[in-house]
């Protein structure tokens, strides 16, 4: 179908941050922890540099759950919170009307965990609201690998669009004579993309002759030491 041939936009896509909270993450054995902590966190400021409406939802936070990560918060700090009873925030009146709120259907799926929140939320939102989901395999979390899998499996089998958080990024930029989005993407990937991140401060200093990101004191050196014969 043609929708499926239509790229990430920031005028087309809408993100969906679902129950990225401690306990929900403490079960999670598809991906490491802190890997996903990352990423969640990485696509959330992407959301941000990209004015991309955001939609978060939590479950039971004060009696399992608990809050919803600091280091994502404090991307979002004045964000609404949609506290839900329901396993599968489609379920959630509130939910429903701030997606339907943001006028678009290509919507952008984290969230823990991805065989019971994420994948009940997408079957739902795709046959009741008619959206268009794209599950962002690395900013969530499955109990094992095989619960990953085969509810990534069960989700494309039903029509959603399986993408990474970084693809997401650099799907929405686009192109990098973007300039109005341009230091913005790069501080993203700088802070959470790795060896990508690394090769970006590379090029900026050593190729392009930039300043260091991060200031540090005098260098001072070399001065061999002398060396018995």
């Amino acid at each position: 179908m043609s929708k499926y041939l239509e790229v990430l936009t920031p005028q087309n896509s809408q993100l969906i941050i679902i129950d990225q909270q401690p306990q929900m993450a403490f079960s999670v054995q598809s991906i490491d922890r802190q890997t996903l902590k990352n990423n969640v966190v990485g696509l959330a400021k992407a959301a941000k540099v990209f004015n991309i409406p955001t939609t978060i939802t939590t479950v039971e936070t004060e009696s399992f759950s608990g809050y919803v990560f600091p280091e994502l918060m404090a991307v979002y700090p004045e964000h609404k919170i949609l506290e839900r009873s329901s396993m599968n925030s489609w379920d959630d009146q509130n939910v429903r009307d701030a997606l339907a709120a943001n006028g678009r259907k290509k919507v952008v799926v984290a969230g823990l965990w991805i065989e019971v929140c994420n994948l009940t939320f997408a079957l739902g939102a795709m046959l009741e609201g008619d959206y268009e989901i794209y599950m962002v395999a690395d900013a969530s979390g499955g109990t094992s690998q095989d619960a990953h899998k085969y509810a990534m499996d069960r989700l494309v089998q039903a029509g959603a669009v399986p993408v990474t958080w970084l693809q997401v990024l650099l799907e929405w930029q686009r192109d990098w004579a973007r300039r109005e989005t341009y230091e913005a993407v790069t501080a993203v990937i700088k802070e959470h993309c790795g060896a990508y991140g690394m090769g970006v401060d590379y090029a900026v200093t050593m190729v392009h002759k930039g300043p260091e990101r991060v200031a540090h004191g005098e260098r001072i050196g070399p001065n061999p030491a002398k060396i018995s014969s």
